[in-house]
């Protein structure tokens, strides 16, 4: 997608202002074509928190108890966005009492009092979108004791929005803000009396957003899973609205429905999470499931990669592996340095990991979680295998570039289990050595052994290592592999030094350990969780060493102890919430 540049975004936000203000002229709907049904799932945790006067919105928590969500200064723009998406109406609804209700009434009208006329930040095609399902998806919630006059204006307030979206959805980004802002018209078009005329041109632009925007394989340029769920949850919806209507859906959107349903099957882990890949998070709980289940598709994604992502999984372990390279230009805003970088699960129980997308706390951790340090793989030198282009003017999004270009791949069936054979390009023209990395899972999803390695092959590549070497005046290439836990793991070093023993919530015990030519460590590292306050404390094992010729082989191992029963009763039930 081409860059836009200053005037362009100028343009843009002016013309969604001037037909925001225009849309409070227009006339109001009169009512539901029939029963809205609530489609989104919220926290009742969350909401009991919001109740509490602890407002947690992208990252920011502010203490405030008994004051209008809408005076509350914002901390910054994200925070903003998400007050005026409205996906906290989700948590409210989820509590479903007297009082959660009552706060949500006071929340909506002062929002229709506030910027009803087309005023505020709130008035963006995406934003427009998402709200508008919440609202409809919530109305006999919204409406339940309310008097004529603001039952009125509710209906202003969605027929307002629902025209503002008819003129300005195509000045959505393309990607998720347009399916957002396209799937906002459709739903709101065929559930208001009058409307469904707006939603016409919408559902040929969807359907021909479908094309452009999801592969063949099912997958979105950015490869982030947890906006290809979201992209997905909102496709299902539209063509649910169109069934309900008696309209058909078009072939495109079918299409596009049917090839993401086996893509997120592949990139879920074992415990029904997604995997947290390039600034994607595991996905709000049950939000998958339901998505799959509410769009009827059964089949599974063909051996081989989906969506750049490879899966190695047996019994209850699964693992998922970034095998591709990694997104380029305006899809690589939020892409990580993540190429061969891995994660693993035990049941219900995380185990390797990533640390995750940081956004919701700052530019600083944006940009460390970014970074391949942040990530199960192999590191080089203190190189990432991508960098971060300067911030784009205007924006302040940095672009991947440099990063690897070469990703081949294999996987392969074993007689004892599952191999998979991949490597990257990303540090040859820094050090002249390309990183190789084998899997292999047991067929009882009990042990994994890992080797990874560093090779120069060519003649140019051994000629720019020796560039590399010369300028540690011949002490080595440092490296370090690194294996992020997860905070529920409780790790300590064994054996003298040999090992690392990794003890679950759910009785589980796995031991890692290394062919004893590395330095091995275990050190602090972040989990950047979506919905907490601050970072997650946690560790990382990590194996040290330096390369010092054309091929350094690293091996290790991760498996159960052999005390650790076939099949564990794993009960314990996670905390949903946390404001640590």
């Amino acid at each position: 997608m081409a860059k836009r540049d200053p005037l362009d975004r100028w343009r843009t936000r002016v013309l969604n202002r001037h037909a925001a203000r225009r849309s409070a002229r227009q006339r109001a709907a009169t009512g539901f074509v029939s029963q809205p049904e609530p489609k989104t799932i919220g926290s009742f945790a969350r909401g009991r928190q919001l109740l509490a006067g602890n407002i947690i919105l992208a990252g920011h928590f502010v203490e405030a108890p008994g004051e209008d969500l809408w005076a509350i200064e914002a901390p910054d723009p994200a925070f903003d966005a998400a007050r005026h998406g409205f996906g906290w109406l989700d948590d409210l609804a989820a509590v479903g009492d007297v009082t959660a209700r009552a706060r949500a009434q006071d929340w909506l009208w002062g929002w229709i009092e506030r910027y009803g006329q087309g005023q505020g930040p709130g008035w963006t095609p995406d934003l427009t979108g998402r709200r508008l399902i919440r609202w409809i998806c919530h109305a006999l919630f919204l409406l339940r004791g309310r008097d004529a006059a603001q039952s009125a204006a509710f209906y202003r307030g969605l027929s307002a929005q629902t025209w503002f979206l008819s003129r300005r959805w195509m000045a959505a980004a393309p990607g998720l803000p347009r399916f957002e802002a396209l799937t906002g018209l459709v739903y709101a078009g065929f559930s208001l009396e009058g409307k469904e005329a707006m939603a016409d041109p919408a559902i040929v632009a969807l359907a021909r957003e479908c094309n452009l925007q999801i592969d063949d394989e099912g997958g979105l340029p950015t490869r982030n899973p947890e906006e290809l769920l979201e992209v997905f949850t909102l496709l299902t919806w539209a063509a649910g609205a169109l069934a309900e209507a008696g309209r058909n859906t078009p072939r495109a959107h079918l299409d596009a429905i049917d090839r993401i349903a086996p893509t997120l099957r592949t990139l879920r882990h074992s415990d029904g999470a997604l995997a947290r890949f390039h600034g994607g998070g595991r996905g709000l709980e049950g939000r998958l499931d339901h998505a799959l289940c509410t769009s009827a598709v059964r089949k599974r994604h063909a051996d081989g990669l989906a969506m750049g992502y490879a899966r190695l999984s047996s019994r209850r372990t699964s693992i998922l592996i970034d095998a591709a390279p990694p997104p380029s230009g305006a899809a690589s805003y939020n892409a990580h340095a993540s190429t061969m970088a891995f994660e693993l699960t035990s049941g219900r129980r995380p185990v390797i990991v990533n640390c995750g997308a940081g956004t919701a706390f700052g530019a600083d951790w944006r940009r460390a979680g970014r970074a391949t340090p942040s990530h199960s793989v192999l590191c080089l030198d203190g190189y990432s295998s991508a960098r971060l282009s300067p911030p784009a003017r205007g924006t302040g999004r940095e672009a991947l570039i440099e990063g690897p270009t070469a990703v081949p791949v294999e996987i392969s069936d074993m007689a004892d289990g599952l191999r998979f054979e991949g490597g990257h390009d990303g540090y040859v023209a820094s050090h002249g050595l390309t990183h190789a990395r084998i899997l292999d899972l047991t067929i009882d999803g009990r042990g994994l052994a890992g080797e990874d390695m560093l090779l120069s092959m060519s003649e140019v590549e051994k000629r720019q290592f020796d560039k590399a070497l010369d300028a540690t005046r011949l002490a080595g290439i440092a490296y370090d592999v690194r294996f992020h836990l997860h905070p529920d793991v409780d790790a300590e070093i064994d054996l003298g030094g040999a090992a690392v023993s990794l003890a679950l919530k759910s009785g589980e015990i796995w031991i890692f350990r290394h062919d004893g030519k590395n330095e091995l460590k275990l050190e602090p590292s972040v989990y950047l969780e979506t919905g907490r306050l601050k970072p997650r404390a946690t560790k990382q094992i990590v194996l040290s060493g330096k390369a010092m010729g054309y091929a350094t082989r690293i091996r290790w191992s991760l498996a159960k102890a052999q005390d650790t029963a076939v099949a564990v009763r794993d009960l314990a039930m996670d905390d949903l919430f946390a404001a640590d």
